[in-house]
């Protein structure tokens, strides 16, 4: 029976799978590296596309702060607008009160007293004058509590012979009766009567 050498044919196979399994080896590679590629570009494309989403977002951000600014501002602008026509209103009630005031003063000095000064803080009134006797002022105060324009008469000091004017010298306050409006009466609290004579002279 004749001999048959298989070596050839089993080193050819073997030639084939080493072929073959380089061909393998080297489209993975290839695959492997072009999926990465195809990674690295996609991840790329997602970071460019975020940032200008960041970027879009950051001038809308910047849109907003600037309208709540302006928003600000406007509320600033609102609320300085209605003090002054608060104010306003506010003087336009008081200048009648102002007049009918000034009358009521006149109307409570009593003969034999006058005033040097008057001055007045919010309500609340100062008067200084000169009378002719402590019982002048006592009267002044009666007056300006029976007053429908003044209240809460108090005087702070009498002295008598002061200066060059004879006569007792006074120092009184008194408080402005609050009004709900141009034309309404005062709106005056129960009255209360204050003791304030000092002698006569």
């Amino acid at each position: 029976m004749p001999r048959i050498n298989l070596l050839p044919w089993r080193e050819e196979q073997r030639r084939e799978r080493k072929l073959a399994f380089l061909v393998a080896l080297g489209g993975g590679t290839l695959a492997a590296v072009v999926t990465a590629f195809a990674a690295y570009l996609l991840m790329g494309s997602m970071v460019d596309a975020q940032q200008r989403r960041n970027a879009m977002l950051s001038g809308e951000i910047k849109q907003l702060d600037k309208q709540i600014e302006e928003i600000n501002d406007l509320e600033s602008s609102k609320q300085r607008f209605i003090a002054r026509m608060e104010i306003i209103e506010k003087l336009q009630r008081s200048r009648p009160q102002i007049v009918h005031l000034f009358d009521e003063i006149v109307r409570a000095l009593p003969d034999g007293v006058y005033l040097t000064s008057v001055k007045q803080t919010d309500k609340r009134l100062k008067f200084d004058g000169v009378a002719q006797s402590s019982t002048r002022v006592s009267a002044f105060m009666r007056n300006i509590d029976g007053s429908e324009w003044l209240k809460n008469p108090e005087l702070e000091v009498v002295e008598t012979g002061k200066g060059k004017s004879p006569g007792s010298s006074f120092t009184l306050f008194a408080d402005q009766v609050t009004t709900g409006g141009p034309n309404d009466a005062p709106v005056r609290p129960a009255r209360k009567v204050m003791a304030a004579t000092r002698g006569s002279q």
